[in-house]
């Protein structure tokens, strides 16, 4: 794509140098949800689907990074040979508090559109992109400009994601999951840390049953050295392994919980209660403070688990998506 010129700014692809500069005008845009220079590389510059083209970057007259919108499309199959190739997905726009208010949000968001548009990409998402999205949607009350930007755009909601908090401050593991824990051992289903055999059923499980994300998250994160004591996994009398829970899996984060997921056929046995305390336990004596997550149904089963086990709603994004002829 070519440059485009507002005023005294003109926006174009990202090139080499604009990254620290980019990442000081997104502190400055987004400062709810500011990105580290170590993380913009993980999660943007280094990932497999990214094009500098894509990457709309726009630059004042003198020289700073008034905003950006980042537009990206698969170049490489999440699994399998299926590059979804009508999707693309916008992960994050902003625009400098200094610069807003002279159409600099929609020409830069037009632009990562039309990028998309170029490439067959018809149907746009914001901002789920897989595997590596900042947030999973918009935060409305945070950013209710961006939101009538978005909505002017046609863009609409799909679902809503809530994100959950709990502290772990004196947490210890409740008596009546002790006792359910009990009672399935009773009956012969083992809750254990992984060996390296059982990795390979475990990433199977999440894959076939769940995304193939979760299944790329496990395994990149045991290959970057995260330790197999993060994860719980459950295998019922029979012998098979039917589910899991963990933390730690994404970026690191040791107080992040999840992925997290229980056959559909073992639900209502209390699984997944258990499960997920024994990873809360396990988190506390890892010195967690807390455990949260950015992505559940908030009426969902899940939701509801989630909540009785002393989690509360600390953000609600909007899944957005924007669709065309062509």
């Amino acid at each position: 794509m070519t440059s485009t010129p507002l005023g005294d700014t003109e926006v174009r692809g990202f090139r080499a140098g604009d990254g620290p500069s980019l990442v000081e005008a997104w502190g400055r845009s987004a400062p709810a949800d500011p990105v580290t220079a170590d993380r913009f590389r993980s999660l943007v510059l280094l990932d497999a689907n990214f094009d500098p083209e894509g990457l709309r970057v726009a630059v004042a007259g003198d020289g700073r990074i008034a905003g950006a919108a980042y537009a990206v499309r698969r170049l490489t199959p999440l699994y399998g040979t299926d590059a979804e190739p009508r999707q693309g997905w916008i992960p994050f726009f902003f625009v400098d508090p200094a610069a807003r208010g002279h159409g600099l949000g929609r020409l830069l968001l037009t632009e990562a559109l039309d990028w998309l548009r170029a490439h067959g990409r018809t149907r746009v998402d914001f901002s789920s992109y897989t595997p590596n999205y900042l947030l999973p949607g918009l935060d409305a009350g945070t950013y209710p400009e961006a939101a009538k930007l978005l909505d002017s755009l046609d863009f609409r909601t799909l679902y809503e994601a809530a994100a959950m908090d709990r502290s772990l401050v004196g947490y210890r593991l409740p008596e009546a999951v002790t006792r359910r824990r009990d009672e399935l051992m009773a009956q012969g289903y083992r809750f254990k840390t992984p060996a390296d055999d059982d990795l390979v059923e475990l990433i199977a499980l999440a894959r076939d049953h769940f995304t193939p994300d979760w299944a790329r998250a496990i395994r990149e994160c045991l290959v970057s050295g995260t330790p197999p004591d993060r994860i719980v996994v459950v295998r019922e009398p029979a012998g098979s392994l039917v589910g899991w829970a963990m933390h730690g899996a994404y970026e690191s984060a040791q107080e992040r919980f999840g992925p997290f997921g229980v056959l559909a056929r073992m639900r209502g046995t209390g699984l997944g209660k258990v499960l997920l305390h024994l990873v809360l336990a396990r988190m506390r004596a890892h010195g967690a403070h807390g455990a949260w997550f950015l992505w559940t149904g908030e009426r969902s089963p899940a939701g509801h688990l989630y909540r009785t086990a002393g989690f509360t709603t600390t953000r609600v994004f909007r899944v957005l998506r924007r669709e065309t002829d062509r």
